[in-house]
């Protein structure tokens, strides 16, 4: 009697194709934010998704993401980018963590990059949506 083959490579392509799509998810919010479509990115979020950004408050759901996007796009921040560095999955959940940068448009005319890390926490609700982001500057607070 034979014994059933198992391969690591068999189970873990639920693996990888959990963390294919939300790459593409996080690349889909991208291209969202920087074509102006805050609606789109926001839509990512799940109905009671929390985006915590830094030195704003924490807005909850897509509606208010969207206002908090609209608020960044007003504070100059523009040419988002994201990188995933990692995505862990636990049955309908995910952890995503990786690299940002942006550019910021100074008052004076002048652009301030900035660079940093995030986390967003995904869950399968139907579609992966964002339940969680939060994200902070490897940078010092410009003075």
């Amino acid at each position: 009697m034979y014994r059933p083959y198992s391969s690591s490579l068999a189970d873990s392509r639920p693996f990888m194709d959990v963390q294919s799509l939300i790459r593409n998810l996080v690349q889909d919010y991208v291209t969202s934010f920087n074509t102006g479509n805050y609606d789109q990115a926001a839509a990512l979020f799940a109905p009671d998704g929390a985006f915590m950004a830094p030195h704003y408050p924490a807005a909850y759901g897509p509606k208010a993401v969207e206002r908090i996007l609209h608020q960044l796009c007003d504070a100059g921040y523009e040419d988002l980018r994201l990188e995933t560095v990692r995505v862990e999955t636990f049955g309908d959940l995910a952890m995503e963590i990786g690299r940002y940068s942006v550019a910021i448009h100074q008052p004076d005319g002048t652009i301030r990059a900035d660079r940093g890390k995030y986390v967003h926490a995904w869950r399968r609700l139907g579609a992966w949506l964002i339940v969680a982001d939060s994200w902070n500057s490897d940078l010092p607070v410009a003075r």
